[in-house]
């Protein structure tokens, strides 16, 4: 996923370093009780300079968090936004699909899209939209196929 928005959004892939400072300071960063409160304040330090306090939204904090726990395991990060845009290309990739098998999707009218010129766009937060019910039917099916096997005595 490191390359997959690169056009539009910065993609982050942590170095080994990166990793290594993410997991200590999103581990001091857990210990706080952040769903508590509206807003945080932060200072910041900057080497010869006088500390600065910022508030910031409670839920900047947590995304921070996130962000953080993610680049400690490795992982590249990539901060999209809702509303944003998506090639078709870009939309397989984030659903791990073949760009035809989405686009195929698209006009069986499974995901909304739009077209800007001869080109399809597909909303991030449709296309999530779409995994979400995807993936709860997929967790059904599985729930239904596991049932069936305990009741065939299949050892699962």
């Amino acid at each position: 996923m490191t390359a997959l928005i690169s056009e539009n959004f910065e993609t982050v892939a942590p170095t080994e370093a990166d990793a290594l400072l993410a997991r200590d300071s999103s581990r001091r960063l857990a210990t706080h009780e952040l769903g508590r409160k509206p807003s945080v304040r932060i200072q910041l330090l900057d080497d010869g300079k006088e500390a600065e306090t910022v508030a910031v939204p409670a839920s900047a904090l947590r995304l921070f968090l996130h962000l953080l726990i993610e680049m400690s395991l490795g992982n590249a990060v990539t901060l999209i936004p809702s509303h944003a845009e998506l090639t078709t290309q870009q939309s397989a990739d984030l659903l791990n699909v073949s760009r035809p098998y989405l686009v195929k999707l698209l006009e069986e009218g499974k995901i909304p899209f739009r077209t800007v010129g001869k080109y399809r766009r597909v909303r991030f937060d449709d296309l999530m939209a779409y995994k979400r019910i995807d993936d709860e039917a997929r967790v059904k099916v599985l729930d239904q196929l596991t049932a069936e096997a305990q009741e065939l005595g299949m050892g699962y």
